[in-house]
């Protein structure tokens, strides 16, 4: 994909938190979806918080998620914010907690 720094396959994705889990960043959330396996699905929330250190796609066990290479895209420099949405999100069951939803 191109000007994306990350991207779930969600037909692969079986909506198992660990992508969300180890996101430094808050760029991740779990949508619910009751088509899917587990009822969600990781969704990218938050692209220009991403900071390109594959922690997501690494741990993923289905190979669903990816991230642009780093000479390919101009990624974000960790910042307080992001870590306290993560934070957020992580303390919300994986999902967007609603003052985000609210400005979105």
């Amino acid at each position: 994909m191109e000007n994306v720094p990350v991207w779930v396959d969600e037909k692969r994705c079986k909506g198992c938190d660990i992508c969300v889990s180890v996101c430094p960043a808050g760029v991740l959330v779990m949508r619910l979806d009751s088509k899917m396996v587990l009822g969600k699905v990781a969704e990218v929330s938050f692209p220009e918080s991403c900071i390109g250190c594959k922690e997501c796609e690494l741990h993923c066990p289905d190979f669903a998620i990816f991230v642009a290479e780093k000479d390919a895209f101009k990624f974000a420099k960790i910042n307080q914010e992001a870590k306290m949405r993560g934070e957020q999100i992580k303390a919300n069951g994986f999902l967007m907690p609603q003052e985000y939803k609210e400005n979105k």
